[in-house]
């Protein structure tokens, strides 16, 4: 594994290059922008296509680091909370104001009110590559994707080998063989008969799907409500439709199966006793610690549980995306990144981690891969929706507040840097 953490030797604060060539594919595209040397770098897998300067948020309005993608573009947009200053070529990274736009002061030191600055023309070139969708991750240090294999990682399924003359009828073909100083003789109606499928019957293969977002997290309040309240539902104490929260009717449900089974629990309400309790009176075994969530054309699609190995140890946040897909030999080209982690005393409390020495080593996004198991029908369904410029994000924290209608998941990894636009 080469490390994740490179210096771009190459990119310059102050340069603007042009693409070296053409992206294939507009969804395999990602933008990483470095506020420490305040730079922008566009990339297609490894290579790198297009560089620019660009101008962060200044002190008291600091961009915030994570994992974003582009959810809304337009040519020419007017801030609302700055005096309807100008933002052309606008593309807007999270509904709360972070966008990438053009601006006429673009200094070499942060200075805008949370957005990510740039030159007119590099803006203008920017807003003709991209679509909505096109993931970019900001951090401190400059990041660069790199080539990364693991077992954990999605591979697509494999295209079944196209059938031999299908379609084809057959019928034995009979001869009779005649003295060797005669000639083979064969009756017309003992020909094989073949029936050649008409053009439009042939079926065109299915049209590429939109990327899935993924994310891997540790669980949290809302699918562990969630999963109570379908298992107390099945025992009898009705909950209402299982949806996370914790109305009334949940909070009497757990009330009296905590008194029918004598179950005693201190601290929150749904807690780790609670839950275990739970699952094995319904004959579930352990509770899930963990979550894989799947979005498409920036809605939710399906989630499942996830088992994390190791659970006192942070996982880190880690960034991967599909870059090439070959259903033919059933294999995806997977590029990885790998953030700081800015996890508070009171989100390590709440999960119970103890220790971040994994989550800082020189592997830490193969170790925090191979903790990680989730069940085979959900793996399987990924696979068979899995297309070029998908992602997969591991994260410790969870679903942010950024992440709702209209966007994949977003990771905010530095807290309390949700700037405005400017």
């Amino acid at each position: 594994m080469k490390p994740f953490l490179l210096g771009l030797a190459l990119l310059s604060a102050t340069t603007l290059s042009q693409p070296v060539f053409a992206a294939q594919d507009a969804r395999t595209l990602q933008i990483v922008v470095s506020k420490d040397r305040q730079s922008l770098a566009v990339y297609d897998g490894d290579k790198v296509i297009a560089t620019s300067k660009v101008s962060t948020g200044k002190r008291g309005h600091t961009t915030p680091s994570g994992i974003f993608s582009i959810l809304e573009k337009k040519v020419y947009h007017e801030s609302n909370l700055y005096s309807a200053s100008p933002m052309p070529f606008m593309q807007r990274l999270t509904w709360s104001g972070i966008a990438l736009h053009e601006s006429n002061s673009v200094p070499n030191y942060p200075a805008s009110h949370g957005c990510v600055r740039m030159p007119k023309a590099f803006a203008k070139m920017l807003y003709q590559m991209t679509e909505r969708g096109v993931h970019v991750v900001i951090a401190d240090q400059p990041l660069v994707p790199q080539p990364f294999e693991n077992a954990m990682l999605f591979q697509p399924l494999a295209a079944p080998p196209p059938a031999l003359f299908s379609g084809i009828e057959l019928r034995p073909m009979t001869a009779s063989f005649l003295p060797q100083a005669q000639s083979l003789q064969v009756a017309t109606n003992d020909v094989t008969s073949i029936r050649i499928p008409k053009a439009q019957e042939t079926l065109a293969p299915p049209a590429d799907p939109a990327p899935l977002s993924i994310l891997i997290t540790r669980r949290g309040l809302r699918e562990n409500v969630r999963d109570l309240q379908g298992i107390l539902n099945g025992m009898g104490f009705i909950t209402g439709t299982p949806d996370g929260m914790l109305g009334p009717a949940t909070v009497q449900a757990i009330e009296d199966f905590k008194k029918t089974h004598d179950i005693k629990t201190t601290g929150s309400l749904v807690s780790p006793a609670l839950m275990k309790a739970a699952y094995a009176a319904a004959g579930k075994g352990e509770p899930p610690n963990g979550a894989i969530m799947v979005r498409q054309n920036f809605r939710p699609l399906f989630e499942g549980p996830a088992l994390i190995a190791e659970p006192e140890e942070a996982l880190g946040v880690h960034f991967f995306t599909a870059n090439a897909i070959d259903r033919i030999s059933g294999k995806a080209d997977w590029f990885g990144m790998t953030l700081e982690e800015d996890l508070s005393k009171q989100t390590k409390r709440r999960y119970g981690i103890t220790s971040e020495k994994q989550s800082q080593s020189f592997d830490a996004a193969g170790q925090a891969l191979n903790r990680i198991t989730i069940p085979d029908d959900i793996r399987h369904r990924i696979e068979d929706l899995l297309t070029a410029g998908s992602s997969l994000t591991i994260s410790d924290t969870g679903v942010g507040p950024e992440t709702g209608n209209e966007t994949d998941f977003i990771t905010i990894t530095n807290n309390g840097a949700l700037g405005k636009k400017g």
